[in-house]
């Protein structure tokens, strides 16, 4: 499912149209985006859990060469499922 079929499928569940479907789309995801910019976590019980986690800098190789490579450290976004998620994904 791609954006545009996730408005589709937001205007017919809620009865919106799809103007205001994306519009809500697009403010949930910048809502989003915000929050894990800040260092805060995103918790929807029964959906899940958005969370900003860091890597610490680390020695890599290149597959191509061979050659040892600094890789930086970085912040990353995890997600982990809720219950009611894992449960209608293995039914």
């Amino acid at each position: 499912m791609n954006k545009a079929e996730l408005i589709g499928a937001i205007a017919d569940g809620s009865g919106l149209s799809k103007a205001d479907a994306g519009k809500a789309l697009d403010a949930f995801v910048s809502s989003v985006e915000g929050a894990l910019a800040n260092g805060e976590r995103i918790s929807l019980v029964g959906f899940g859990s958005w969370s900003v986690d860091e890597r610490n800098a680390r020695t890599g190789r290149n597959p191509r060469t061979g050659e040892e490579i600094q890789i930086a450290a970085k912040k990353v976004v995890k997600f982990k499922p809720g219950a009611g998620l894992s449960d209608a994904v293995n039914k």
